[in-house]
């Protein structure tokens, strides 16, 4: 609401909550934008709810991040590459206990992230992932996956060469997603076993 209001009057904030949220200080702090007058009492407000948020939210991550460091669950899935605080809280929080799965891929489809086989006449085809199970839970593991492929291109030290492999093979957003499921199989391993993630070496 923030980024429309101000760009009817060509004002343009750049991408990301930082930037937004930086602005909005600054309107707040006393900075006066060459608008009409009801224009700024409206981005005073909108400023106003806007930091009140982004503190809220600060606190909820302080929060999470002290309970990662206090749960022992949560500890060993954060071992996981790409699987963050709020991912394992998320986990831990709402599967319970993992042993109710067979395997690591009945944890997998059951979050929806398995391919649906469309197979015949012997002829093995996988289509879509099912998107079946947990949905917020889905969207961390792909957003996670998503932010590794992003710091393998900054680092190059922490490439996964299983993952570089997927992506010569598959689109950018194919490769995230089957890294989700993959990440699945290993969270469901790890919980199961109740010890931290150990990667394989070559």
């Amino acid at each position: 609401m923030l980024r429309s209001l101000l760009a009817e009057f060509g004002v343009i904030i750049p991408q990301g909550t930082r930037a937004a949220v930086k602005y909005a200080k600054c309107v707040l702090e006393g900075e006066k934008p060459a608008l009409p007058q009801i224009a700024i009492d409206v981005l005073r407000q909108l400023s106003h709810q806007l930091v009140a948020m982004h503190l809220r939210f600060r606190w909820y991550e302080m929060r999470m991040r002290l309970h990662s460091k206090l749960d022992k669950r949560v500890m060993l899935l954060r071992t996981i590459p790409g699987v963050g605080p709020v991912t394992a809280s998320a986990i831990v929080a709402t599967v319970g206990d993992a042993k109710q799965f067979k395997n690591g891929r009945q944890f997998a489809a059951w979050l929806g992230l398995t391919p649906l086989n469309l197979s015949s006449g012997g002829k093995e085809r996988l289509g879509r992932i099912t998107k079946m199970g947990d949905r917020y839970i889905r969207r961390l593991l792909v957003t996670g996956m998503t932010a590794r492929l992003r710091q393998m291109k900054v680092n190059p030290d922490r490439v996964d060469p299983w993952a570089i492999g997927l992506l010569e093979r598959k689109p950018a957003r194919l490769a995230t997603v089957a890294m989700a499921n993959k990440t699945a199989r290993i969270v469901w391993a790890v919980l199961t076993r109740n010890d931290y993630y150990r990667p394989h070496t070559a």
